[in-house]
């Protein structure tokens, strides 16, 4: 039976790593002692270019940064640090780079002797393979049917999503700090809270509100710390940035954001239903909520599974205009250059897009684009192929036809073009998202696997 009244949790940061926590607010927020220190360090929001080429999109340093925030302030404080999703993607390789970062972190302040979990979550697709000819449904999310071999055979790499299980399994065998793979972004939350014998519906609706950290306060400002506070009756979630409030408006907003339906979020397991909450304001910079759902799912649970296969090489290319002619005309531009590119690359398999940017917005090609009012246009130019050579000549072409386009009522060289950049910025290779499916699991843990090493300084 639990006594505790409450369990306070400080989220720093929305996506750790992705642009460095804001210190202010989150020493102000350690200050206050909280419970655990959770976040979030992935998305799937970044594409699949990351977890098809196993490569963050932070930078390391910044990575270092907000570890080493939460590292010291954990360890003084003698309290659990929770990390999902680790390196943006939680592949296997970004798990062991924060294991290695929170070794090195532990050297380098000599920290006394603490545990370390950490959890994979990358799954082989042999193991997949066997499940569908063994004749197991992998079902498709967000209307994508259910997953075939073809399209198994496309992915290059697959990660499940987990869910609170492993990170309750590494806090049972002693963790003080978890380093996970890639995870449900409010599972990081949830789980401590559950484990501590807080109810589900108010546990999974905590980890909802605090994952993107302040993106729930306003005014709108992001790194900053929030801190959420669970009772066995209800939610509170404060902000910790001298200027920001957590209020109804912006913590129900954030709370029915990015879902297609934003009253009900899926969990392994069953389905959190937010039709009926209520939002308070508490304090000042307060907002209360009661009223979530928590619906257990009959049979077995279902784990997500992300899937990134590559397309092909890709290289991009920039021009930018300030003749008012070609700006007026650009539909036209366009439509010479794509049409250039189609004659040099005939019979080859190739993709090529442009993005026009214009003083007044963005438009893409189908929209309209005549009397934009703007004096100045940039297009970005993509390019990809099977072959970094084909990618490079297509996006090439493409670019430079821009300034080659032969325009009615142009007489000799007018100048259409004012800046084309020749030299192609070859990118990550393109990939897509070939797999956004669940699986049925006998088990939880199944597709999790967790290890415990003591940190000790040699």
């Amino acid at each position: 039976m639990n006594t505790k009244k409450q369990l306070r949790i400080i989220s720093p940061n929305g996506h750790l790593g992705f642009a460095p926590t804001k210190e202010e607010s989150f020493k102000l927020g350690a200050a206050t002692k909280p419970d655990y220190y959770c976040c979030d360090s992935g998305s799937d929001d970044i594409g699949p270019a990351p977890l098809g080429a196993d490569k963050s999109v932070g930078m390391y340093d910044w990575q270092v940064h907000d570890l080493e925030l939460m590292l010291l302030a954990a360890r003084e404080q003698g309290v659990p640090m929770i990390i999902g999703s680790s390196g943006d993607t939680g592949t296997n390789s970004r798990v062991d780079m924060y294991v290695q970062i929170i070794k090195d972190l532990a050297q380098k302040h000599q920290l006394p002797n603490f545990k370390l979990a950490y959890f994979y979550s990358e799954v082989d697709k042999e193991l997949i393979r066997g499940k569908l000819q063994s004749g197991v449904e992998v079902e498709g999310l967000d209307g994508r049917s259910s997953l075939t071999l073809a399209e198994l055979d496309k992915t290059d790499r697959i990660v499940a999503v987990a869910g609170i299980h492993p990170f309750i399994k590494a806090l049972d065998m002693g963790a003080d700090v978890i380093i996970g793979g890639r995870s449900s972004d409010a599972a990081i939350f949830a789980a401590p809270a559950i484990r501590e014998g807080f109810p589900e519906h108010l546990s999974y609706y905590l980890g909802k509100v605090l994952e993107c950290a302040s993106f729930c306060a306003e005014p709108y400002a992001a790194k900053e710390s929030v801190i959420g506070t669970i009772t066995h009756n209800e939610v509170l979630v404060t902000a910790m940035h001298p200027d920001q409030r957590c209020t109804v408006a912006s913590v129900a907003g954030h709370a029915m954001y990015e879902r297609s339906n934003p009253f009900f979020e899926y969990f392994a397991g069953g389905m959190l239903d937010m039709t009926n909450c209520n939002y308070e304001q508490y304090d000042e910079k307060t907002c209360r909520i009661t009223g979530p759902v928590f619906a257990p799912i009959e049979g077995k649970v279902k784990v997500k599974l992300e899937g990134a296969g590559k397309v092909g090489e890709k290289y991009i290319g920039i021009a930018g205009i300030r003749d008012p002619y070609t700006i007026k005309h650009i539909d036209k531009v366009i439509e010479w250059s794509k049409n250039q590119v189609a004659e040099m690359a005939a019979g080859k398999e190739y993709f090529v897009d442009y993005k026009i940017f214009g003083k007044n917005g963005v438009m893409g090609e189908l929209e309209p684009i005549k009397d934009i009012g703007s004096h100045e246009l940039c297009v970005v130019v993509e390019g990809v192929a099977e072959t970094k050579e084909l990618a490079e000549q297509v996006t090439l072409m493409a670019t430079r036809q821009i300034f080659y386009a032969r325009l009615p009522e142009v007489k000799g060289t007018a100048g259409t073009a004012s800046f084309v950049v020749d030299e192609m910025l070859r990118c990550t290779p393109a990939f897509e998202w070939t797999m956004n499916h669940v699986i049925p699991v006998d088990d939880p843990l199944e597709l999790f696997d967790v290890h415990m090493i003591e940190v000790a300084q040699s």
